[in-house]
């Protein structure tokens, strides 16, 4: 079996593959301060009777201090098994057509994979985490560039922490986007504000695309463990695949293990 594991800025995902089946997911609160160690054994916890099952691994990182330990736990924890780490040098098949290619997040560029083979169309990816990123992808499977904007949980933290008569509320959908409470104006800022932002980016870029030569449809993906909160209200959404990045990885753990 094989384990893919996202580490992003807010929270590290693990998927359990057999072939191509995800026979199981968890996601956990990423910790810099964590050990190889902790690393280990935390997911070895997570990964319940599949921990003993692990036949490779495929693993990307935007935190540069656990990917640090990431590969001392996997050279401790792992080393039997084949390895795959996202990192230059690492075959991915995805053109990246930008300025500077070396800026571009694994992770990215790991989602632009994977949309494009579940996809096969030019798709446009609306990652909700830490930040909301909006990435660009031709109908060719070419990584063209796109959007990053403060994410919703940053932005209710800096709210909350700027102005004194607000505060943190749960991030569910209000009686109606006029709110009639504090608590009703946040909630609708959140949930219709976002929405509204990311389908006003997502039809801009539709637009340029076919300014500029892309032809054809053009697929939105949702995906990100904030996505939920949001995803329902996007009117030009049109699929969540929460598990986007795990499926990338095993696409990219079998390009490279052939």
């Amino acid at each position: 079996m094989l384990l893919t594991i996202d580490v992003g800025n807010t929270n590290t995902a693990l998927g359990v593959w057999d072939g191509a089946d995800l026979v199981r997911d968890v996601r956990l609160r990423t910790d810099a301060r964590h050990t190889a160690d902790e690393l280990a054994w935390t997911t070895r916890g997570l990964l319940g009777a599949h921990a003993d099952e692990i036949t490779g691994v495929a693993a990307c990182s935007t935190v540069p201090a656990v990917l640090r330990e990431l590969r001392a736990m996997l050279a401790g924890y792992y080393a039997d098994v084949h390895r795959v780490i996202i990192e230059p040098g690492v075959r991915t098949g995805v053109p990246l057509l930008v300025d500077n290619p070396k800026e571009v997040g694994p992770d990215r560029i790991i989602n632009t994979l994977a949309a494009h083979h579940r996809y096969g169309t030019a798709c446009v990816v609306v990652d909700f985490g830490t930040s909301t990123n909006i990435d660009v992808i031709s109908a060719r499977g070419e990584f063209l560039g796109g959007v990053f904007m403060p994410g919703i949980e940053i932005s209710v933290d800096a709210l909350a922490a700027k102005a004194a008569a607000l505060r943190k509320v749960e991030m569910v959908r209000p009686r109606s986007v006029i709110g009639k409470n504090t608590v009703e104006c946040l909630q609708s800022g959140i949930m219709y504000g976002f929405a509204g932002q990311v389908d006003g980016l997502v039809r801009r870029i539709t637009a340029e695309l076919a300014r500029t030569g892309h032809d054809g449809p053009v697929t939105v993906i949702a995906t990100g463990g904030l996505a939920p909160v949001v995803v329902d209200e996007a009117d030009t959404v049109d699929h969540h695949h929460p598990d986007l990045t795990l499926l990338g990885l095993r696409l990219v753990y079998e390009r490279n293990a052939r």
